[in-house]
């Protein structure tokens, strides 16, 4: 893509250390998953659009790095510690329009604002000493009664009225998230039309899903409260629900559907081909996952002479040929997309993985070092480094091409391959800032590996 899926290991989506949602629907305490991120230079430029005003309102640094794109269907958005922001998919999908997500977005950063996360990160360390004061007295009732059953009792009112304490300081936080969006797309002389409506579509959604919205045990304001919440803040506000972004909004929702949804689904939401440059957008990456390679080429081809100066049509070119194996030809492709968004790493990355498929030679070696470089020093990867690697070796640099190898195998938590690979690299290296490099993730690999055998 484009489209790049990175998994993350053991991301823990807790509410009670930091991560928030929008969704209203219950959530688990503690339920660990793995975590589909894609690598979206389009989507992530849309969002960016979206989210930096309401950063600017609210007195927060912004950084796009920090705004996350997950692989799932569900309608959900939440920020982390360090003040990630992460979006569904399944959101944009689901949205009408920019106005719903910037209402999304704008309760999301008020979490932010508010200070909410740190506050919860201090409120989980009490509740552990809680935790753990209940099991001491569960140990010394067990002794004294000879009861395990009173043991448990003990724990369990504990958990019970810690948990019940934790979900009723959420709710109120939740509230004033919602009230932090209100201020937000005010300044930002937004409407609060698309928070309310997106608001109804998650009531309708629990209601579909057979999802009873109860407020025991529940982290969030019942819906129908929201709903009635928004419905009133919106007699005040006065701005147009229609944004800039737009345009921009559905391009990017047509190829999220394009890449993720289901043919009947893509069909459904752009019935007639070539309709606009969505439907267009949509149906050449649906043909392109059907292998229908001619019909794909045809209307990339279409988009980009409509839209000359549009750099993600030549990206998705771009893609189209390398992955059929016209690799000469999908250099000149991101070569184009690149010059008109120079400062991309999705497109220093792919250009530089196309320039090392279609030649060997030292100087196409070199200049791929350059963009990777570059892409890494702005979005490391796994895969930059391991194309780091490769290129290093065809200009004969034997020890950045190990030290390049250690940070991928460092990357991948393949802990002994690094260690090994440090050590051969830093036998031969001879630049001062390398052999710093080597000395440095040396060091912090042997760390982790004494850690893991201390753990074990």
């Amino acid at each position: 893509m484009v489209e790049a899926f990175n998994r993350l290991k053991n991301i823990a989506i807790i509410f009670i250390i930091g991560v928030w949602s929008i969704c209203s629907a219950p959530i688990s305490v503690a339920a660990e998953a793995d975590m589909v991120l894609i690598s979206d230079t389009e989507t992530q430029d849309y969002l960016a659009g979206v989210v930096k005003p309401l950063y600017n309102a609210a007195g927060l640094t912004f950084d796009k790095n920090h705004l996350l794109i997950v692989r799932d269907n569900s309608l959900n958005a939440f920020v982390s510690d360090g003040n990630y922001m992460f979006v569904h998919t399944g959101t944009i999908l689901a949205a009408d329009d920019t106005n719903e997500l910037a209402g999304i977005l704008a309760h999301e950063t008020g979490h932010i604002m508010g200070g909410h996360i740190v506050r919860q990160k201090l409120k989980l360390e009490k509740m552990q000493y809680v935790l753990l004061g209940s099991m001491i007295a569960a140990g010394a009732t067990a002794v004294s009664t000879g009861r395990g059953d009173a043991a448990m009792a003990v724990i369990l009112g504990s958990q019970s009225s810690m948990i019940n304490h934790m979900l009723h300081h959420q709710i109120q936080e939740e509230r004033a998230a919602d009230e932090s969006a209100v201020i937000l797309l005010d300044k930002t002389k937004q409407s609060t039309a698309g928070l309310l409506r997106f608001m109804q579509k998650i009531q309708k959604h629990n209601l579909q899903s057979g999802i009873s919205e109860t407020d025991y045990f529940s982290n969030h304001p019942l819906t129908s409260e929201r709903i009635s919440h928004f419905t009133e803040v919106g007699k005040h506000n006065h701005y147009p629900a229609k944004s800039p972004l737009d345009a921009q909004f559905a391009l990017v929702q047509a190829k999220l559907s394009g890449y993720l949804e289901d043919s009947a689904r893509v069909w459904r939401r752009y019935p007639k081909e070539g309709a606009s440059a969505a439907a267009k957008y949509a149906h050449s990456i649906l043909y392109f996952r059907q292998s229908k390679l001619p019909q794909a080429y045809k209307l990339v081809d279409e988009l980009i002479a409509e839209q000359p100066n549009n750099p993600y049509f030549y990206e998705l070119k771009g893609q189209f040929l390398f992955e059929n194996g016209r690799v000469k030809e999908s250099v000149s492709a991101y070569e184009k997309a690149l010059a008109l968004l120079p400062e991309a790493p999705n497109l220093q990355f792919s250009l530089a993985h196309s320039l090392l498929e279609s030649s060997e030679e030292k100087a196409v070696a070199k200049r791929a070092i350059m963009l990777l470089q570059k892409a890494q020093l702005k979005q490391p990867t796994a895969e930059g480094w391991l194309l780091l690697s490769r290129a290093y070796d065809i200009i004969g640099n034997r020890s950045a091409s190990l030290y390049a190898a250690a940070e991928f195998s460092y990357d991948i938590g393949n802990l002994p391959a690094a260690e090994k690979q440090l050590e051969q690299a830093g036998k031969t290296a001879t630049d001062k800032a390398l052999k710093l490099k080597i000395s440095d993730l040396l060091e912090r690999v042997k760390e982790e590996i004494k850690e893991a055998e201390e753990i074990f």
